[in-house]
């Protein structure tokens, strides 16, 4: 059987508990003896007032930083097999100039 004290605190429980989210900054309203939330208020957003020029221009730079990347990417890629080529004569070079050696074997290290 449940003492007074034990009787008043649960009487007190009742009332419910305002939370702020910290995600969303929604307010909770929970029922601490439910365990739930009994409502969830989101926050006013202020209106955003869209400006059709600078979207305008946004996407207008967007195109040109995009086109820029591809230039650079394009570039790159010229290069690459010009690079590929110098690391090719540079290790063909040094693969003429060095002896041919015969490979030793596992056998011949007895």
């Amino acid at each position: 059987m449940p003492h007074a004290k034990e009787l008043e605190m649960s009487t007190n429980e009742t009332k419910p508990i305002y939370v702020a989210c910290p995600c969303c900054d929604a307010m909770l309203t929970i029922d601490p003896t439910l365990a739930v939330v009994l409502n969830h208020k989101m926050p006013v957003k202020p209106h955003v007032a869209v400006n059709l020029q600078d979207a305008l221009n946004q996407v207008k730079g967007e195109a040109g930083r995009r086109d820029e990347k591809y230039q650079q990417l394009a570039e790159a890629e010229k290069n690459k097999s010009k690079v590929l080529e110098a690391k090719f004569q540079e290790l063909f070079k040094k693969a003429k100039e060095e002896p041919l050696e015969k490979p030793l074997k596992d056998i011949d290290l007895d």
